[in-house]
């Protein structure tokens, strides 16, 4: 069987953490010399952001499972990225023998059905984000064999001026504001931000210097904005590409999700030094410490998240000792690490006979 190319499989429409984590990965295997595909949902935004890769083949899927899987044809293996997908390289490997692997980056689901069960048990591999989400897997099939290799940081920078700028626009007027900072879609069912906006009623009177930023949008925008009517600390930033920017502009990043596969955003927030607040859920606990790297609540308990914020809010110190711990934790977790352990599981099926798969010159299975 001639070699193909590794081919990868997303079909979101929009640009979230799964597609920043598709575009990093893509890059990285780029710089390494492997030669790819992209098969994307047509008008998807994810396309536009890795335009610039050298040698990387666009191509858009046709309508439905069976017009996705028909874009796959000619691949060495299939990599999806994310749920749409796996029904699509299922296909694909049923009509032309095409093997995929399966990222897994969310940890309620997939539901207990005997079709995921085939979706996910036919895999070449399967990848979770998380030893949480491998847990979440072995509900469906406790004989699948899932590996784990957690997201990477994005690398994000901020622009020059940008974060005095911002500290000065969300600050209420005060010439040193403690800016506790959220980035994530607005949807309270997973992010659970009116946690914080009920903190930010609490200690709107003791600690005025205190302001709340959530950056993103999301279906509980308008649901988030008359909950906070009437406070002057707590805003909402909108959508924006320039994540950097806001990141160091915080001091506290406050993260109190209901439900979380790994939660890549927190690995941006210890690149910026930022110490974390946020739940044990999922697979939070597998990046903050409680105690050492941050402080971890259960969910609901406004008490205890509201103790923690304030507890950073107080204790100077005790910020720049997390804030450091976090900058040196943070390169675990960095890209190029992502990269390898891809590259690495690519290379490991090619030389099983697992996969056809065109590999870098000069590389071995």
């Amino acid at each position: 069987m001639a070699a193909g190319l590794l081919t990868h499989l997303n079909l979101a429409p929009g640009f979230r953490g799964g597609e920043r984590q598709t575009e990093l990965l893509i890059r990285g295997l780029s710089a390494r010399g492997f030669r790819q595909r992209l098969v994307v949902r047509r008008g998807g935004l994810l396309a536009a952001r890795v335009a610039d890769v050298p040698g990387l083949d666009v191509r858009e899927a046709g309508f439905g499972v069976a017009g996705a899987a028909l874009a796959l044809r000619g691949a060495g293996l299939v990599h999806s990225h994310e749920g749409r997908g796996i029904q699509s390289a299922w296909l694909a490997r049923v009509l032309a023998g095409i093997p995929y692997v399966v990222t897994r980056r969310v940890q309620q689901g997939p539901r207990l059905t005997a079709a995921n069960r085939r979706f996910y048990g036919d895999a070449a591999a399967v990848v979770a984000l998380s030893a949480a989400i491998r847990h979440a897997l072995a509900q469906l099939d406790a004989r699948l064999p899932v590996e784990v290799i957690p997201s990477a940081s994005s690398g994000l920078a901020a622009r020059p001026g940008e974060p005095a700028r911002l500290r000065a626009a969300f600050g209420g007027g005060r010439p040193a504001p403690f800016i506790v900072g959220h980035v994530g879609a607005l949807v309270d069912s997973h992010k659970g931000q009116s946690q914080l906006i009920d903190v930010a009623r609490r200690v709107a009177g003791p600690c005025p210097d205190l302001q709340f930023v959530f950056v993103g949008g999301g279906s509980d925008e308008a649901r988030f904005r008359g909950q906070a009517a009437g406070l002057a600390n707590v805003h909402f930033a909108g959508h924006t590409d320039a994540v950097g920017d806001f990141l160091a502009a915080f001091d506290l990043f406050a993260y109190p999700s209901r439900h979380e596969g790994l939660g890549s955003i927190l690995l941006d927030a210890l690149e910026f030094g930022l110490p974390v607040v946020a739940t044990r859920v999922g697979g939070i606990p597998e990046i903050i410490t409680d105690g050492e790297n941050g402080i971890l609540c259960e969910p609901g308990d406004l008490d205890a998240l509201e103790r923690a914020v304030r507890s950073f809010h107080d204790d100077a110190g005790l910020r720049e000792r997390v804030g450091a711990a976090n900058r040196q934790r943070a390169a675990a977790w960095s890209a190029a690490a992502m990269t390898d352990r891809y590259a690495a599981l690519y290379r490991r099926l090619a030389a099983a006979g697992a996969c056809a798969l065109q590999l870098p010159s000069g590389s071995r299975p």
